[in-house]
């Protein structure tokens, strides 16, 4: 009886889906593409079934299209007008009286007769039914999404901070780049008054020294320059 519990693996998703497609490609179903997934890797029909739809089929839904489509053009090709039955690719193995006994408690060794009596079962369609392991694969693979989607809003919150601080310090810096240009048309101002008062003066020295009259001296006896008086 299947009752493994541990994790699907990459390798094991990647079976499944080529099998999965491999059976819709040739005409089959995908019930019996997951009876073989299910007897190749130990598991239940149901947890194949409940791994493809949850989590594997999103990732190969453009090639299960093309292999519906494969699967149409196969059947034109055979008859338009022919209705084609599902050709099974895969037959699950009879299980023996034994493996029959161990699954059904009540077909014990002191009911031989009883068991010899049983038909060999024969695999009908698999109705889905929940198991440990399909519901551990599900559980994990939400786990694993809810985890993705708190990164997105954390990083999506960081984002937004380190934004307005980004905006708060342009703010800042445009303020200053501000203040920094009126003082700079300020400086140029007093710099130009400064220069006309420069001017004004020269000018003024200038003139003084054209109407100062010019002065004159004359030597005494005794050899000495003395001033005249103007």
């Amino acid at each position: 009886m299947k009752e493994r519990q541990d994790a699907w693996t990459e390798e094991n998703d990647l079976l499944l889906a080529e099998t999965v497609l491999k059976h819709v490609r040739e005409g089959s179903t995908q019930l019996n593409a997951f009876e073989e997934v299910g007897d190749r890797l130990n598991r239940t029909s149901a947890a194949c079934g409940f791994r493809w739809n949850a989590v594997v089929r999103h990732s190969y839904e453009k090639d299960l299209q093309l292999a519906k489509k494969h699967r149409k053009q196969r059947q034109r090709a055979l008859g338009k007008n022919q209705p084609v039955k599902k050709q099974l690719l895969y037959t699950p193995p009879t299980p023996s009286l034994e493996e029959f006994a161990d699954e059904f408690p009540l077909f014990t060794s002191e009911s031989t007769s009883v068991r010899q009596e049983v038909n060999t079962p024969q695999y009908s369609t698999p109705k889905p039914t929940l198991t440990m392991d399909s519901v551990i694969s599900y559980l994990q693979s939400m786990g694993s999404t809810s985890l993705g989607m708190e990164a997105l809003k954390s990083e999506n919150e960081r984002l937004k901070k380190e934004k307005n601080e980004i905006l708060r310090k342009n703010e800042e810096l445009q303020k200053k780049i501000t203040q920094l240009e009126q003082s700079a048309v300020n400086i140029q101002e007093d710099y130009e008054t400064l220069m006309k008062i420069m001017n004004r003066a020269r000018k003024l020295v200038l003139f003084e020294e054209e109407e100062r009259p010019a002065t004159t001296f004359k030597m005494d006896r005794n050899g000495n320059l003395e001033k005249l008086a103007e």
